[in-house]
């Protein structure tokens, strides 16, 4: 669930906030509140909110310039709650990147709206962390580390075959009999010189080349599937799913 913290100086907006929305069914939680942008600010240091209700006039500190300082040290989303009267004002925290602007009295519907909008956001954004950490895995097939043995000429060999034809049709098997050696030997060697399996290598590889293309926005799904060696169209998803955590469709999303 996503925390949220209140930081309104009116005693009855923010308990209203607090205690008349349904936050459960927008997947939130409150995780507290505060009175003042002092107190805010505090509370943001400790608590570390996923989403601060923030209203700009408030005593010890603004909603602006505490919103300005927790974001030195807390990543969060922000909804400013305003008047008609300070709305200009409002709008000079665009710089902060803020994610909604609410009128007071605040609508519950405008608020739900505005959460739940947020709440996609935040999960794009975790998406795309997670994918950015599984791409750095991917990386390695460019640069695989190669334990040095006279045998290892037959790795460097698959290695490069590999990386020239990763679109063809291409086994441990055939490049066994292009080397004239047993395909268990071949398989046993590769592990032993790069630490993964082939199956995985090649699986990676492809990936990492899949990747690149869905990137360029030039073709579909099926496409990038065939031009990186999948003749399956749902093993591809599959494969592509294990390595990034995310469907290709998801991640041209």
């Amino acid at each position: 669930m996503y925390r949220v913290l209140i930081v309104e100086d009116e005693d009855i907006i923010r308990k209203g906030i607090a205690y008349t929305m349904d936050w459960t069914s927008m997947d939130c939680a409150i995780a507290g509140e505060a009175a003042n942008g002092g107190e805010g600010l505090e509370k943001i240091k400790e608590l570390k909110p996923d989403i601060v209700l923030a209203d700009i006039m408030m005593p010890v500190m603004d909603g602006i310039e505490m919103v300005r300082e927790a974001l030195k040290e807390v990543s969060f989303k922000t909804i400013i709650l305003t008047s008609y009267a300070d709305f200009d004002y409002a709008k000079q925290a665009i710089d902060l990147n803020v994610s909604a602007y609410l009128m007071k009295p605040v609508d519950p519907e405008e608020l739900r709206a505005a959460v739940e909008k947020i709440s996609e956001e935040i999960k794009k954004e975790h998406r795309y962390e997670q994918f950015t950490e599984k791409q750095k895995e991917l990386e390695n097939p460019d640069n695989i580390f190669i334990k040095e043995d006279a045998d290892n000429e037959y790795v460097r060999y698959v290695l490069d075959a590999t990386k020239k034809h990763y679109a063809d049709k291409i086994s441990i098997e055939a490049l066994s009999s292009e080397l004239g050696v047993s395909a268990s030997y071949l398989s046993r060697k590769f592990k032993e010189a790069t630490g993964t399996s082939y199956l995985d290598f090649l699986n990676k590889y492809r990936i990492r080349q899949a990747v690149k293309l869905l990137q360029t926005g030039k073709y579909k799904v099926y496409e990038v599937s065939a031009m990186t060696g999948f003749t399956d169209y749902k093993h591809f998803n599959a494969v592509f799913k294990r390595y990034t955590e995310t469907s290709p469709s998801e991640f041209m999303n």
